[in-house]
């Protein structure tokens, strides 16, 4: 059995004043940080550099030559974690919204259950916009209908722990989505090959100064085209599913 040896990776496009405070809570916990560079600006990209220099040993930089949206960056980090001999990998966003306090439940989950996927389930506060809250919810129906399933209660949370062994084999053989669509698209095919998906609540509050790279006409384009894809997907495989959901009921 692969020794547990986990790694928290941050996929960063120019979110210079908050990168700081999340890579402090994590060196805080003795965890080892992957950050991805996803072709930030000169400005974020000094404070990356500046980070990792005050945590030697700790905190590690991938950098990317230019921007390649948020699925982009995390494939670039979750193969250059296994590449590293990482055994699951912990998925955070930059920009604050993830309560890092939350990591060493996630990871004591994973540690039980070192071949499922951890993924958050988020209990928001106020500042959640009602906009998100309502187009999360379209997303919930299609991953129910495309996994033919409860088993995701949330897939669109990117605070979640991958165990790399399963996500190296998928992402060497399928084309995963590049953009906002990626969190969605990576945990419905996991779940196709068997994943069992772990869901914990976790608190996610979105900053008042945050910084939003969701593009709303290109990125609802991207993700409407994603769940059509997965709908056909899941098709094909429906008798597979439905195979598998009958006998976890027995």
């Amino acid at each position: 059995m692969t020794a547990f040896n986990p790694v928290v990776l941050i996929p960063v496009y120019n979110h210079p004043a908050t990168i700081g405070a999340a890579v402090q809570a994590v060196v805080g916990q003795g965890l080892p940080c992957l950050l991805v560079d996803d072709g930030s600006d000169a400005a974020c990209a000094a404070v990356l550099d500046a980070v990792v220099a005050a945590h030697p040993g700790w905190v590690s930089l991938q950098r990317l030559p230019r921007n390649q949206g948020k699925g982009g960056a995390m494939v670039a980090g979750l193969r250059e974690a296994a590449r590293r001999g990482f055994s699951h990998a912990v998925q955070i966003d930059a920009d604050g919204q993830h309560d890092c306090a939350d990591i060493p439940r996630f990871l004591a989950t994973a540690r039980e259950r070192p071949e499922a996927v951890v993924s958050g389930c988020p209990i928001y506060d106020d500042s959640v916009p009602r906009a998100r809250l309502i187009g999360r919810y379209a997303t919930h129906v299609w991953v129910w209908i495309n996994t033919l399933s409860f088993d995701i209660r949330d897939s669109m949370c990117g605070f979640r722990v991958y165990p790399l062994a399963a996500v190296s084999g998928l992402i060497a053989s399928t084309a995963i989505a590049r953009r906002m669509d990626f969190d969605t698209d990576i945990i419905v095919r996991l779940h196709w090959r068997g994943l069992e998906v772990v869901n914990l609540p976790t608190r996610v509050t979105y900053p008042q100064d945050g910084i939003s790279h969701f593009r709303l006409w290109r990125d609802n384009v991207l993700i409407s085209r994603m769940h059509a894809v997965l709908f056909f997907g899941m098709l094909w495989r429906a008798p597979w599913l439905l195979w598998r959901r009958s006998r976890v009921r027995a």
